[in-house]
């Protein structure tokens, strides 16, 4: 059966498939439509698993509050290259994320990825593996965080590589702002010392004793030492301890108090944070092709 021009665009408009990629599909079924969709879709699979481990550290942050900014949601969604983090469909993909996440609460990603894109639609799971198909890159959902406040939250993105999300115990949406800003710039570890796990304090006390006691000062001045230090590390990682970016004469906790607020929680982040990304050495890559 002969291949028309016709045949090959309603296919590439019905799989997003590249042009020879169904011209070859139909051409393997004899012109069957369905027979060749049914195939791509088969193909595409396998592609999509094979391409699950290649390293994806790059990608978005996608937030999304509800209209009484009572609830909120934070998604981070990788791909390999800023090349596809940067087009529309993966922004798209991303958003539509979000809002899922903000509308359905699910428990974890893989109950995330179950659940419909949009309404009525294919699932996120399905959507993401025609992505991979069609564009060559491995995509994942890495992970979202879904909240709920008798406050009011407020958001920061800077670009589409960063995002912050903040808990206020009150609706100050410019205050919210400025420290989400802050948080972006300055990353604490936690809104106050009460949120810092004891193991990562222990082992910094751990660490100043062994650089104290090398001074040869006796045990008493050493203990005062350590105390000033640990206040200062404190200071350093604590949202409220921090000099406030956009006036550092003041730190963030007495700007929230002059404001009468309070940061309940924080979310912050990062596209590709603790993903071990690959770097490639191209010319050591061809030199040892040929020496191979």
């Amino acid at each position: 059966m002969q291949i028309t021009a016709g045949m090959v665009k309603e296919l590439r408009e019905r799989t997003g498939s590249g042009m020879m990629e169904c011209k070859k599909a139909l051409q393997e079924v004899d012109g069957d439509m369905e027979t060749a969709i049914e195939n791509m879709r088969k193909s595409g699979l396998a592609k999509a698993d094979k391409k699950s481990g290649r390293t994806a550290a790059e990608g978005l942050v996608a937030i999304a509050l509800s209209d009484d900014k009572k609830e909120a949601a934070i998604v981070e969604v990788n791909c390999e290259t800023d090349f596809v983090s940067g087009g529309d469909e993966f922004k798209a993909f991303t958003n539509g994320i979000a809002q899922r996440v903000l509308k359905d609460s699910p428990a974890d990603v893989a109950a995330l990825v179950a659940l419909p894109l949009e309404d009525g639609g294919k699932t996120i799971e399905e959507v993401r593996q025609e992505m991979v198909a069609r564009i060559g890159e491995n995509i994942q959902v890495r992970r979202f965080e879904r909240k709920s406040s008798e406050g009011s939250f407020g958001s920061y993105l800077h670009g589409i590589r960063m995002g912050v999300l903040v808990e206020l115990n009150k609706d100050d949406a410019d205050l919210i702002k400025d420290i989400a800003m802050h948080i972006a710039a300055s990353n604490p570890t936690c809104v106050d010392e009460s949120g810092v796990p004891e193991e990562m304090l222990a082992k910094e006390k751990e660490i100043l004793v062994a650089q104290a006691k090398e001074s040869g000062k006796p045990d008493e001045i050493i203990e005062k030492m350590i105390g000033g230090r640990i206040r200062k590390y404190l200071a350093e990682i604590t949202l409220v301890g921090q000099p406030f970016v956009k006036d550092p004469d003041q730190t963030v906790e007495k700007l929230l108090k002059s404001k009468g607020a309070e940061v309940k929680s924080f979310n912050r982040f990062e596209v590709g944070e603790g993903i071990e990304k690959k770097v490639e050495n191209f010319a050591e890559e061809v030199m040892a092709q040929l020496n191979g």
